[in-house]
């Protein structure tokens, strides 16, 4: 039942549950301003006060505005109820699969519930609970911090950035370094992901000036290599293409090679004289393939040249529940973005 509650004596504990945009909070402000706040608050009703759950963006434009009392509704009367009741309707509901991770980990964590009972509660599977914790958990604080605040967008950290975390020498810390450089800077989801393959697959020089704060540096240098080989001869698209499967099986060998399930003598004994053929030519390869780099770049002009120190990034093969994507699968544009905006009624 509806009723109304005064602004200040709402718990905010889970504001940094729920995602902030200041735009769409902007466009909020000015329509409770002309109209007043049209859809109630939700939260839950304990013996000690109402712990806000939703309509977090309405509070916020509610004091700027000098509300004091608020319309609000109950969605239980302890936290883990009023949890399940919210994510229960969030497919009607703005609450992004973030949100929905963050608040089944509050159930996972502090209430103690399976996977199985939140699944259960919810009538969903268990893969969709777990897809759910598997996201949360693999965010590092700093990372949360800046999406849920909205300092970083969502969109290229789930379809960009996530990619890179299954590639081998990328650790945790890594993807946090690079959120933190990009925060609060309002880049657009293209030039996140041109950045996202500067700073994992390009030089140290690259890494070092997007962690420095030069991202239009980075930008134009990027800018300045073509991506696709119009404009190219039929031999040179040739060689372009030869270039681009030796990167790529050169990224593979690098990850694979050292695992410890290779220990069969078939596989070392074939291994052995494969890679002996590798050695015997390497010298002559990376000779070849320096001239054509320096040759190449004295042609272009203002494309740096990667340190002696600079290797590629191995792939990783990805995880069994990890369906393995192609190098296209994420290309994103401003166009094609599905847009992340909450609606503006519903928190």
């Amino acid at each position: 039942m509806g009723q109304e509650v005064e602004l200040s004596a709402l718990d905010l504990r889970y504001q940094s549950y729920r995602m902030k945009n200041p735009a769409l909070e902007a466009r909020l402000l000015a329509s409770i301003a002309g109209r007043g706040i049209e859809e109630p608050l939700e939260g839950v009703d304990r013996a000690d006060g109402n712990i806000l759950l939703n309509g977090f963006k309405r509070y916020r434009c509610a004091s700027k505005l000098g509300i004091r009392v608020v319309p609000y509704a109950s969605l239980g009367e302890d936290e883990a109820s009023g949890i399940l009741n919210l994510l229960r309707i969030s497919n009607d509901r703005s609450l992004t699969i973030l949100e929905q991770a963050r608040f089944i980990d509050e159930l996972r964590q502090f209430d103690q519930m399976s996977v199985a009972d939140i699944a259960d509660e919810l009538s969903r599977s268990k893969a969709w609970v777990s897809i759910r914790l598997g996201l949360i958990g693999e965010m590092s604080e700093a990372v949360r911090e800046r999406i849920f605040s909205g300092d970083f967008p969502v969109y290229p950290y789930m379809y960009t950035l996530r990619q890179f975390m299954r590639m081998n020498g990328v650790k945790k810390q890594d993807i946090e370094d690079f959120v933190v450089a990009l925060s609060g800077k309002k880049l657009s989801v293209r030039e996140i992901e041109q950045l996202a393959h500067g700073y994992f697959r390009g030089p140290a020089s690259f890494r070092e000036a997007i962690r420095e704060g030069h991202t239009a540096l980075v930008l134009d240098r990027m800018g300045q290599v073509p991506e696709d080989a119009d404009g190219s001869t039929e031999f040179e698209r040739v060689l372009l293409k030869d270039l681009e499967i030796t990167h790529k099986y050169m990224q593979r060998v690098m990850g694979k090679s050292e695992d410890r399930r290779l220990k069969t003598r078939a596989f070392l004994a074939q291994a052995h004289l494969l890679t002996a053929g590798i050695l015997s030519q390497w010298r002559v390869f990376f000779e070849v393939m320096r001239k054509l780099h320096d040759r190449c770049g004295q042609a272009q002009g203002g494309v740096p040249t990667p340190s002696g120190g600079d290797r590629p990034q191995p792939d990783r093969a990805p995880a069994p529940d990890e369906p393995e994507h192609g190098s296209s699968d994420h290309r994103t544009t401003r166009r094609d973005a599905p847009s992340l905006a909450l609606r503006q009624d519903r928190d």
